[in-house]
């Protein structure tokens, strides 16, 4: 019965999260949860994408929607869904042994406006789109070409960041952490105006020179993550203090 109750506390915690109802303090404490229990990271992304399909079948259905709410919830839920696409199952204590890894592999999944809201119809999210459909089907030089042609195309700094963040993604996951690091980088060097952009780049780029054993650049990367102070700080934070035991 105590199983049961604590299971659901955390899962209403996730159904408010979701629907925007958590203050910035309750959503550290979420997460701290979360981080270590992949049962319930599952079941927030269950969440956010059944809660996606839900809103755009009304969408549909009555063809009318309240545009401030809609964006507030889908730059959310995109959130969540980037968030929890990123992080690995992995080990964390108080104690100096704790045990981490890069993450395994970077969700490629997501795209949004500079709104917050889902990319429709705008090219740099069809050409996102496009390069992810590639990269899945195996064609890695071919969709970092697409994206680094269209990068070199546009003279929006947003979509120009968001690709190289996209480009990185898909060398990261593929193994070639060198040619993913240029990419991290240049979308920090961008100096677009955009925090969730930034953090993202710095948390992969974390990454990034962790698998490559550059604990030094990895704890730096990591800390300018940590220091934005958005959905990353908190991970971030706990894999400073391991590479720090290093």
């Amino acid at each position: 019965m105590i199983e049961s109750n604590i299971r659901k506390e955390v899962e209403d915690k996730i159904d408010d999260y979701v629907q925007g109802r958590l203050s910035a303090e309750e959503i550290d404490e979420l997460w701290a949860e979360l981080i270590q229990d992949d049962y319930y990271l599952d079941y927030l992304k269950t969440v956010a994408a059944l809660k996606k399909i839900a809103n755009e079948e009304k969408d549909r259905e009555t063809k009318i929607f309240n545009l401030s709410s809609t964006q507030k919830w889908i730059s959310a839920a995109a959130a969540i869904l980037m968030i929890v696409g990123s992080i690995t199952i992995f080990n964390l204590s108080t104690q100096t042994s704790e045990t981490i890894q890069p993450v395994a592999s970077i969700e490629l999944d997501y795209y949004r406006s500079a709104e917050g809201t889902a990319v429709e119809g705008e090219v740099g999210g069809e050409v996102v789109r496009e390069a992810i459909t590639e990269a899945n089907q195996g064609n890695v030089d071919a969709a970092v070409e697409l994206l680094d042609s269209q990068i070199a195309e546009t003279d929006n700094v947003y979509d120009q960041a968001e690709m190289m963040i996209t480009a990185g993604s898909i060398l990261y996951n593929s193994g070639r952490y060198d040619e993913a690091v240029e990419r991290f980088q240049f979308s920090i060097e961008s100096e677009v105006e955009d925090e969730i952009i930034r953090e993202r780049a710095y948390w992969y780029l974390g990454n990034t020179y962790f698998q490559l054993n550059e604990v030094d650049l990895a704890k730096v990367a990591f800390q300018n993550a940590y220091e934005l102070n958005g959905a990353y700080s908190r991970v971030a934070q706990s894999y400073i203090k391991a590479l720090s035991a290093i």
